[in-house]
């Protein structure tokens, strides 16, 4: 039997350990970008960028060409990179593909007749809604977003396409940099739980072309609150 050349081995798990770091770079950024600590607009120089994600620069480099193959980054030769814009075309395009996938994943949960939790989501958004009412404040901005973002996760997972939905995840990313851009205003907390609740309620009738209408109805509302 040939014995492993030792060489070749710590070749083999230096690799690995650079792939882990640079997966670990990237969640971090993610994170970073999630929660508006990189802004829309931002810039930054990449030592700027390492000290901030405290991993070594390779794997920043490596995590920072999967952000801009996501359209979550600009790449800027030899002098860092700027966070996506968030700007009125970008912010409609990312809007527009969301309601996309919602329509072909209402339309495919309808058809399947199960796997979607609809009561979940709908006892969610009614207490939400009736808390909206009553105290529309700030602090429910953030369980807002989470709300908001379940359904439209839920339709995602409803398209039962790897592909679709690794598409989908990346535009969400660049949803969560429009909306630290954009908050969640009060005001607008209610109006989009009864928008959602209208979704709901197609999908419960197993009516897709009226859950499409809902869906494109949603999209116009929200286009709207954001001046667009």
């Amino acid at each position: 039997m040939q014995e492993s050349n030792p060489s070749n081995l710590r070749r083999v798990t230096d690799a690995g350990k650079q792939a882990n770091l640079s997966d670990q770079a990237h969640t971090t950024l993610l994170d970073r970008l999630r929660d508006g600590r990189l802004r829309s607009g931002t810039f930054l120089s990449m030592p700027m960028l390492v000290e901030q994600l405290k991993f070594p620069i390779a794997a920043v480099r490596e995590a920072v060409k999967r952000a801009e193959a996501a359209g979550l980054l600009t790449i800027l030769p030899k002098r860092g990179v700027a966070v996506m814009d968030a700007g009125p075309e970008i912010t409609r395009a990312c809007l527009e593909l969301r309601a996309m996938f919602d329509c072909e994943g209402a339309r495919r949960i309808i058809a399947l007749r199960g796997g979607f939790p609809l009561s979940d989501l709908r006892e969610a958004h009614q207490q939400l809604l009736a808390e909206a009412r009553a105290h529309p404040v700030a602090d429910l901005q953030s369980r807002a977003i989470r709300t908001d973002l379940s359904l439209h996760d839920a339709l995602a997972r409803g398209l039962c396409s790897p592909l679709a939905e690794r598409l989908y995840a990346e535009n969400r990313d660049r949803i969560a940099v429009i909306q630290n851009t954009r908050p969640f205003v009060p005001d607008r907390i209610a109006p989009a739980m009864e928008e959602h609740l209208a979704i709901l309620e197609a999908i419960e009738a197993r009516d897709h072309v009226r859950a499409d209408a809902a869906i494109r109805h949603h999209l116009r509302a929200t286009l709207r609150w954001w001046g667009l």
